[in-house]
């Protein structure tokens, strides 16, 4: 057989002689695919159609679909009660599907003149409405709201108080209290650092194990707490999906920063610090978590529901002096300034001052259940991050852990009981 004088090209990838001198030259590159920079377009056609269909279906059935019958479904929640001399100021929201109008009030089965809320409230408005009325300090009051179909909607205040007006000696009072019951217990924890440093490597993970268990405690509490103040208005921006989705995302953002900021330090070649990353870490958790209690302690001043004294005081001391201890679990082998730790104790410890001003003054239940649970996801990522620590040398379900976690659980709760409702 004669040999072809035109032999065929090589495949891609191979290498190609040169019919000059013989040595092979380098394989041709395959080629780019064509339009890759627009490969998104036809995905946005697509997604622009669906919409646009939704639209239009949206539009078609509410034309073509018969009304509602019956009775409209009437509800209004009352957000916030300001009580000042002969006058009791209620924040109105609209949180059924219907408009509704408030017609006439009832106080305690006697009519009172009211002002404002004169026009119907559709859906998630928001009024306030004024009524004269004499009330008494330390009396209970039941609030009758009569819509114009004559439906009664009741809002219940337990024992009136006096409303604290925002000044010079409210927000020390506020800080006093912030700092009593957030910096100093957390504080007083973070003085066991010392001891942890001189204890055997099994006791230190013992602490590390309790830290899991307090911050499991936490997460739940947060989450409980937020979901019942969710629910006390209705529910009208989510309920308890509110606390969920804030929970979500702060562990979402938390998880992304944290990631950065370690690929950062790996392309800078510095130490990863990760022991001090993770205490702060904690302390972020513990002082978003602690936002959300002073909302709640602020709120409950506000409205005279707080048992101002010693027992609180001794009682948030010794809950939240356990939080102190979590933070300081992982530097028993680490080098931290002074400087470091306090401001490590100011992160978890200080957002309670802030807390305790907003609930007392601009206090909002769906806000206050919304930075529980992000106080929530928050501790949930650190959780995340302690998970590894515990199984270092040991089985994760070693005595010893699981022996920590039961003892943060247990500490928690019953120091909790010490806190007056």
């Amino acid at each position: 057989m004669t040999p072809n004088p035109h032999p065929a090209p090589a495949a891609t990838g191979d290498r190609i002689e040169s019919p000059d001198s013989g040595d092979p030259g380098p394989a041709p590159a395959p080629a780019a695919p064509a339009g890759g920079r627009g490969r998104w377009i036809p995905g946005a056609g697509v997604v622009a159609i669906i919409l646009a269909a939704l639209t239009l279906l949206a539009l078609v059935a509410g034309q073509t679909l018969p009304e509602r019958s019956g009775p409209p479904l009437e509800n209004i929640a009352v957000e916030r009660t300001v009580l000042e001399p002969g006058r009791i100021i209620l924040t109105l929201r609209n949180v059924g599907p219907d408009p509704v109008t408030v017609a006439q009030v009832v106080v305690n089965d006697v009519f009172v003149a009211a002002t404002g809320a004169d026009d119907a409230l559709g859906r998630f408005d928001s009024e306030r409405i004024v009524l004269d009325y004499p009330w008494i300090a330390g009396q209970p009051y039941l609030v009758s709201l009569l819509t114009s179909t004559g439906l009664a909607i009741e809002h219940e205040i337990p024992a009136a108080a006096p409303t604290p007006t925002p000044g010079p000696r409210f927000f020390g009072l506020m800080a006093l209290l912030g700092t009593y019951v957030g910096i100093i217990p957390v504080l007083l924890g973070m003085l066991l650092l010392p001891v942890l440093r001189r204890a055997r490597p099994a006791l230190v993970q013992f602490a590390l194990a309790v830290t899991f268990g307090l911050l499991a405690f936490l997460a739940f509490d947060a989450t409980a707490e937020g979901i019942e103040l969710s629910t006390a208005t209705g529910g009208a921006f989510g309920g308890p999906a509110l606390v969920g989705v804030g929970a979500t995302l702060s562990f979402l953002t938390l998880t992304g920063v944290d990631r950065y900021l370690r690929a950062r330090r790996k392309r800078a070649g510095t130490a990863d610090a990760s022991a001090l990353r993770l205490a702060a870490m904690i302390a972020l958790g513990i002082g978003l978590h602690n936002l959300g209690e002073g909302l709640a302690i602020g709120s409950a001043y506000a409205v005279g529901e707080l048992a101002l004294g010693a027992f609180l005081v001794i009682g948030f001391t010794l809950h939240n002096t356990t939080e102190g201890l979590a933070i300081v679990a992982p530097l028993p082998r680490e080098r931290t300034s002074v400087p470091a730790l306090l401001g490590l104790g100011l992160l978890a410890g200080a957002p309670a001052v802030l807390g305790a001003v907003l609930g007392a003054t601009v206090v909002n239940t769906d806000v206050s259940a919304l930075l529980l649970g992000v106080g929530a996801g928050a501790i949930i990522q650190v959780i995340v991050q302690i998970a590894p620590t515990l199984r270092a040398g040991r089985p994760a379900a070693a005595p010893v852990v699981l022996a920590g976690i039961g003892a943060g659980l247990t500490l928690m709760y019953l120091t909790g009981l010490a806190v007056p409702a």
